[in-house]
């Protein structure tokens, strides 16, 4: 149970156990329906407990409470009902606080009336303008209204706070890949060029070319795509959303026109899957259909989507050259993989298949992510 519903639980005891008190030690004239009275007392207090999830029912139950024990005869002030005006303001619901108070300021005396037949009218009316002060009505709207306004400009200044920490991180992130760019892509593009051009030189001399300069060329290859996806994610924006569970056709659809024939199956039912969960699962297929494509020497490759309750699993297969007794060494790309699994709380196996071939399986949890 939350400390607001306890709180409020202890404020409608207290109340109920005030207005029962008052209402024993009052004069009044003994009826045959003091117990009725009695249960509207305590009713009218109990009803606050649930002032914050049904302000507008809690107004309504206690002006009526009010109203049934002043008409049996108990002239009790009727707290309860200032409180339930102090939280529907709150909630914002003004007009209900008004009209309800408007014909609670009618309803009162004609109550008082009806249970004192012998009481003068002006006696009736002076008797309900102590049961139900005006000014503590309106102070009691009034606190419920500057709470509110507290409440909006606290919930204003954080959302402001959200956004500026937002924008400087966006900032940050462009400033990054700005350097980035600067610092690393043009060095990184020279040694590829020239580790292609001491290649082709060498191969048109009939020259064998050295392994060292083959990995050298490999290596400035694969930097330079780590470095593009790096600038990539790094440049995403709201303007640009980052790709998600709906761009994986795509990915396959490039995979079919770069020769691997590729087949896309999607299970269960789709819920709501949070956009990080979605991100992810898009760079785990993106990142085994390339690996697939440039090196495990595959023909066909399978992608699997299944959407299972709370947990979303992606499956990667290929018929490659890969075989359980050839340990695969991990990459730049496996271990991303990896990372982004173990940040949202999830589980990955990456491993050569027993019938040959490469798979990929990753579990991400959909309901709680980390």
């Amino acid at each position: 149970m939350s400390r607001g519903r306890i709180v409020d639980g202890v404020i409608a005891v207290g109340v109920a156990a005030a207005l029962l008190v008052a209402g024993l030690s009052g004069d009044h004239l003994p009826t045959r329906l003091d117990a009725l009275g009695y249960a509207l007392l305590v009713a009218g207090g109990l009803a606050l407990a649930a002032r914050r999830r049904a302000p507008v029912a809690v107004l309504a139950v206690t002006a009526s409470c009010a109203v049934g024990y002043q008409a049996v005869g108990f002239a009790v002030p009727v707290v309860a009902y200032l409180f339930a005006v102090y939280a529907a303001v709150r909630a914002g619901h003004r007009i209900a606080a008004v009209v309800t108070s408007v014909l609670m300021l009618a309803a009162v005396p004609l109550a008082i009336l009806a249970s004192r037949h012998d009481w003068p009218v002006g006696e009736a009316f002076t008797q309900s303008r102590d049961v139900l002060q005006l000014a503590w009505l309106i102070a009691a709207g009034a606190a419920g209204e500057a709470l509110r306004q507290a409440e909006r400009r606290a919930d204003e200044a954080e959302r402001t706070r959200e956004e500026t920490a937002r924008r400087r991180a966006d900032e940050e992130r462009l400033h990054i890949a700005r350097e980035l760019h600067d610092s690393l892509t043009h060095q990184i593009s020279v040694i590829k060029v020239q580790a292609e051009v001491a290649v082709h030189l060498a191969r048109k001399r009939g020259e064998d070319v050295p392994d060292a300069l083959l990995a050298i060329l490999d290596a400035g290859r694969e930097a330079t795509r780590e470095l593009r996806a790096t600038l990539e994610a790094l440049r995403d924006d709201d303007k640009n959303p980052p790709h998600g569970l709906d761009d994986v056709p795509d990915l396959v659809r490039r995979a079919r026109t770069a020769g691997l024939d590729t087949r896309l199956t999607i299970e269960g039912r789709r819920d709501d899957v949070p956009a990080a969960v979605e991100r992810t699962a898009y760079r785990i297929v993106q990142e085994s259909l390339t690996n697939v494509t440039r090196h495990a020497g595959a023909a066909t490759a399978s992608v699997r989507i299944d959407h299972r309750p709370g947990t979303l699993v992606i499956r990667v297969d290929d018929d490659g050259t890969a075989t359980v007794d050839t340990a695969p060494v991990p990459g730049v790309g496996l271990l991303g993989m990896r990372e982004r699994v173990t940040a949202l709380g999830g589980r990955l196996q990456a491993a050569p298949r027993s019938e040959g071939g490469f798979s990929v399986q990753a579990e991400l949890p959909v309901d709680h992510p980390a």
